[in-house]
């Protein structure tokens, strides 16, 4: 079993856990199969889209979680080279804010980051790149994810054990109360959405409940990720070794359940049954269930409980949270190992891409709004992996050593939440 781990430095290139930046890259490409690939149909590139679709979003979240406790496990160093205890927790895994500058020190970069990231997500939503964008979801993620930050290690597994559930069923009885009963999920908020006096309140829904990620439905991977960020030491190859097994067990578990529930257990019968009387419209689909999930994204139909035995892309039902969360844990245990291994000179490209993951994903929703507005195929996706992964290569050697390095746009939040070094910031 995964236990409570003391922190300790992990080398990776430039100060970066290499294998977790590689999954983030992964992710990356796993969002640009969806947004620009071929249909996801079991033939050539489609198996890609296929693996990458609903999973993508899931693990860049589960990333987020990860990467938070990672931030809190970092030892910044002293005069004398040795970490600040402060930033260590206790042996229960809890935070320590107690340091120099209080909660200000916290929440002032937190605050800044959200507002940047949702300025970003409503700004690009607003040109219309044809996509489903996530950043102004991401910040109301971190915001929504700071409270969790100060529980304890066991608390906190186990609360973020129970939002795998408790997240999605919250969404499916909130539904219908809400008007969201059949369909009408999985709206982004755009700047003219805050506009009028009833804008800033449809935005704040489309963000907690009816929008594409809302927080109900996806919160859970970030605090699975924070959870996993604080249980497992990324120094120590068996724990990774763990992480891997123990990830694609869960994620065959999960995704099994509901394939038995639906295929064996009667489930799909009882859901062609509904869907003749709540959602006619669909019985004429080739497939009348995918019809019907390919209506709203972010949560299913609040119709009937056998939708919550589904693990369908985007369902976000625990079934499908538990696998997609499966699927995070087990690559980020695999790519730790592979990037000590022989492999390691590989995924570089790969490792520099998950590193500027926010330039990344921001440049291709811009070329999306413009010159390669509505592109669906393999070429399409082929030159933008290719373009991304050389151009992040390319972007970090020729600035090695810079603070720039890391991705211009993750320089330019880096500055607005901390400053620039040697101004007393960590």
């Amino acid at each position: 079993m995964l236990r409570p781990t003391a922190p300790r430095t992990v080398p990776a290139a430039g100060g970066r856990l290499a294998g977790v930046d590689a999954v983030r890259g992964l992710a990356v490409l796993g969002m640009f199969a969806v947004h620009v690939g071929p249909d996801p149909q079991p033939s050539g590139a489609g198996h890609l889209v296929m693996a990458a679709d609903g999973r993508a979003p899931a693990v860049f979240t589960l990333l987020a979680g990860f990467s938070l406790a990672l931030a809190q496990r970092q030892k910044p160093s002293g005069p004398s080279g040795r970490g600040d205890r402060s930033s260590r927790g206790d042996r229960s895994g809890r935070s320590d804010r107690s340091g120099r500058g209080g909660p200000e020190r916290t929440l002032r970069p937190l605050l800044v980051r959200s507002a940047v990231l949702a300025a970003l997500g409503l700004a690009l939503a607003g040109l219309w790149p044809g996509i489903l964008v996530i950043l102004t979801f991401f910040a109301l993620y971190f915001l929504a994810a700071e409270p969790f930050t100060r529980l304890s290690t066991p608390v906190l597994t186990v609360v973020a054990a129970a939002s795998t559930v408790l997240g999605p069923l919250l969404s499916f009885l909130l539904g219908p109360l809400l008007g969201y009963e059949v369909s009408g999920r999985g709206a982004v908020p755009e700047p003219g959405h805050l506009t009028g006096w009833w804008g800033p309140l449809r935005v704040l829904d489309a963000l907690l409940l009816s929008g594409a990620y809302p927080l109900l439905t996806y919160l859970p991977y970030v605090l699975v990720g924070l959870a996993l960020g604080r249980l497992c030491d990324l120094g120590r190859p068996d724990v990774a070794r763990r992480m891997a097994g123990w990830g694609a067990a869960v994620a065959v578990a999960a995704y099994g359940a509901a394939w038995l529930a639906v295929e064996v257990g009667g489930g799909r019968e009882r859901l062609l049954a509904t869907i003749a009387e709540r959602h006619p419209e669909a019985l004429g689909a080739a497939d009348p269930l995918r019809a019907v999930l390919g209506r709203q994204f972010g949560a299913i139909p609040s119709t009937s409980w056998d939708w919550l035995l589904i693990a369908d892309p985007y369902s976000q039902t625990p079934l499908e949270t538990l696998g997609n969360a499966g699927v995070g844990c087990a690559l980020i245990g695999l790519f730790v190992l592979l990037s000590r291994g022989a492999l390691a000179r590989l995924l570089r490209p790969l490792t520099a891409l998950g590193a500027m993951a926010l330039s990344a994903y921001v440049a291709h929703a811009l070329v999306l709004a413009g010159p390669a507005y509505g592109v669906h195929s393999t070429a399409a996706l082929a030159v933008f992996a290719g373009a991304a992964l050389l151009g992040a290569w390319a972007w970090q050697r020729a600035l090695a050593g810079r603070p720039m390095a890391r991705g211009p746009l993750e320089h330019l939040l880096r500055l607005a939440t901390h400053g620039r070094p040697g101004r007393g910031t960590a």
